[in-house]
Formats: C-alpha cells, sequence, structure tokens
C-alpha cells in the first residue's frame, strides 16, 4: 500500500477523533495494511470482540482500476482534511447479529475506532464528492474466516526494481495460507468495474461466505450490502 498526491477541494465537516478504544492494542505496521487487517480480525476474534472463528467480520479491499483511490481522514495524510490517495486500502467491517448497524475498523484512520459504517461512508469515502470517474473507489469484500486461511503475501509489492524496501516490512514472518501459497496479494487488490456485482440479494450474501475472494461492490452498494447481512 503506498500513497500519491492528491489535490481535491475539502468537502463535509470534519468528524471527530477521539478513538473508542486503544488503537495501540493493535499491531500496526505502516503501508501494510492488509497485514493489518489480517491480524486485526484475529485479535478481534481473541479478545472476544467478535466471533472466536470471525464470522461477524469482514475484510475488504478498497481500490480501482488505476489503482488510486482518496480517503478522507488518514493519518498518514499531511492535510488538514486528512485526504490520502492510495494504490489500496483495506479496512474490517464487523456486522454483528442484533447490532443496528455496521462497524468499521480501520487503523489508519482518525475517526472513532470502531466506526459506524454510514459515517465511515459520510466521512472517509465521502460519495456526495463529486471525483473525476479514475477515482472511483470499488470495494471487495470477503468474509474473514475465508480471508483468514486463504490470504498469503510474501512483501514482494513492496520492494523497488532493485530489491529496495520501499517501505520497511513487519518483524514477523510474512503470512503463509494454510495450503502453502505464499503470495496471492495481487487477487485481492486487483479491482474493476467488469467484476461489480448487479443486484445484491440473499444469494449474493451466501455467496460472499463460499467465495475465496469474495465479491465486488459499487460505491452506492456498500451500505445496502451490508445492511441484508443477517
Amino acid at each position: 500500500m503506498t500513497t500519491s498526491n492528491l489535490d481535491l477541494a475539502s468537502a463535509g465537516a470534519g468528524a471527530g477523533t477521539k478513538a473508542s478504544l486503544d488503537v495501540s492494542q493493535f499491531a500496526h505496521t505502516p503501508f501494510y495494511c492488509e497485514e493489518n487487517a489480517y491480524l486485526l480480525c484475529k485479535k478481534l476474534c481473541t479478545n472476544g470482540v467478535a466471533d472466536i472463528d470471525g464470522s461477524d467480520l469482514y475484510v475488504v479491499f478498497i481500490s480501482n482500476e488505476k489503482k488510486q483511490v482518496p480517503l478522507w481522514h488518514q493519518k498518514a495524510s499531511y492535510r488538514a482534511d486528512g485526504v490520502t490517495l492510495w494504490d489500496y486500502h483495506v479496512i474490517c467491517v464487523q456486522r454483528k447479529r442484533g447490532q443496528s448497524s455496521a462497524l468499521v475498523w480501520d487503523l489508519d484512520s482518525s475517526l472513532p475506532f470502531p466506526c459506524p459504517l454510514a459515517s465511515y461512508v459520510s466521512e472517509t469515502i465521502r460519495p456526495s464528492f463529486h471525483l473525476f470517474s479514475e477515482f472511483q473507489r470499488f470495494f471487495r469484500a470477503v468474509h474473514a474466516p475465508i480471508f483468514l486461511r486463504s490470504f498469503a503475501s510474501d512483501r514482494r509489492h513492496m520492494k523497488d526494481s532493485a530489491g529496495n524496501w520501499i517501505a520497511q516490512p513487519p518483524t514477523y514472518e510474512p503470512i503463509v495460507a494454510e495450503d502453502g501459497t505464499v503470495h496471492n496479494l495481487n487477487d485481492y487488490i486487483e479491482i474493476s468495474a467488469a467484476g461489480l456485482v448487479k443486484d445484491i440479494g440473499d444469494e449474493l450474501i451466501k455467496a460472499v461466505c463460499s467465495e475465496k475472494f469474495g465479491v465486488l461492490l459499487g460505491e452506492s452498494q456498500l451500505e445496502e450490502f451490508f445492511s441484508m447481512i443477517p
């Protein structure tokens, strides 16, 4: 995960930055959001915040064909509005039974931790902010139990052509999938409009719990999708 410069006018009021939980309790390596999300899911399962098998958690990759997705209230930003242009970003969304709304866990966000999905969409995605088409955001939602078994990264994407690190890697060993796969990050971050689902219904909700690489959603479908999960 890397950033680029972005010149956009700010829009909307800023949200409060007081966290609901102590973010420092969770492992975080800058620019390795996919691994941060992986460890976040595991931590939420072990500390009792989420179901022990992670069945109420979803890992969501945010990207597009151009690998340019603007998100607001990001700690990595040097701007007052916190806008950052990521090549991709990864968050965790929790939808517990009986919960009135889904919650977003984003270790790179200055919004409350966790943050209600509706607030996160309004403040971070900002669908009311008119962007050029190349900045449109798409979302790959993967059920956490599948992701925790299947995801793998040997961090090759964070090295330049000479083999030097673009950003210092985590100190722990690279994540290897249960089947021995050592790298499949590209399968998660390759996101395009061509793969977007057309309709959100019961069959799609069932599919996300069985598909290795989840389902692809557009900006207008994200909240609807999580509202339909029982």
